[in-house]
């Protein structure tokens, strides 16, 4: 498997080495072994959640707090989409930056988001499935939600025409507006 560090530290793409001959192909998504040896610390598997999308549905920009915190290690199972990830550690010399990968079903690339760390995404395809596996199991009342279409953010999302969004997605804040309601964690050292 080929990792790569995105400009948000701590964040990886990780892609994997694909075995074909006439009956198809094959290729491991997840190596929990390899991503702890990768990221440095245990990962491990609290939750799996998949989400199904219509082209052109945006979703994040999603984090949790800390406690619980949640590390995601996210992939494409159906057609493609295009990933962020945002650094939203408070006192991170990358805050507020981004990084972004597409993934798709084809490659079965997937990047590991770790706590701290706001993901989001836009569909490519009709049908797309994306796969996230979780480091904790949901808690209500957790949850942080940043508009993924914050100015200042200036995420380049690509999209023609307006994305289809929730209400929760439309209505979330800025950066700024968390960053001063406290709800964001500090950088590890």
């Amino acid at each position: 498997m080929q990792v790569t560090e995105t400009k948000v530290p701590g964040s990886y793409v990780f892609t994997p080495r694909q075995i074909t001959d006439v009956r198809g192909g094959f290729f491991e998504s997840l190596r929990t072994d390899e991503l702890e040896r990768v990221v440095g610390h245990p990962f491990e598997v609290r939750q799996i959640n998949y989400s199904v999308s219509r082209r052109n549905t945006l979703r994040g920009i999603h984090s949790v707090t800390s406690p619980p915190g949640q590390a995601k290690y996210v992939s494409c199972v159906r057609g493609a989409f295009r990933d962020f990830v945002v650094d939203l550690r408070v006192g991170s010399p990358t805050f507020g930056q981004y990084d972004s990968n597409v993934l798709d079903a084809e490659s079965g690339r997937a990047v590991y988001v770790p706590e701290g760390v706001g993901h989001g995404f836009l569909t490519l395809t009709d049908d797309a499935c994306i796969c996230y596996v979780l480091s904790s199991t949901y808690v209500p009342g957790t949850q942080i939600d940043i508009d993924p279409l914050d100015p200042d953010l200036a995420l380049p999302w690509g999209f023609t025409e307006p994305p289809l969004m929730s209400d929760k997605d439309r209505d979330a804040p800025s950066l700024a507006a968390t960053l001063a309601s406290g709800v964001l964690a500090p950088c590890a050292a």
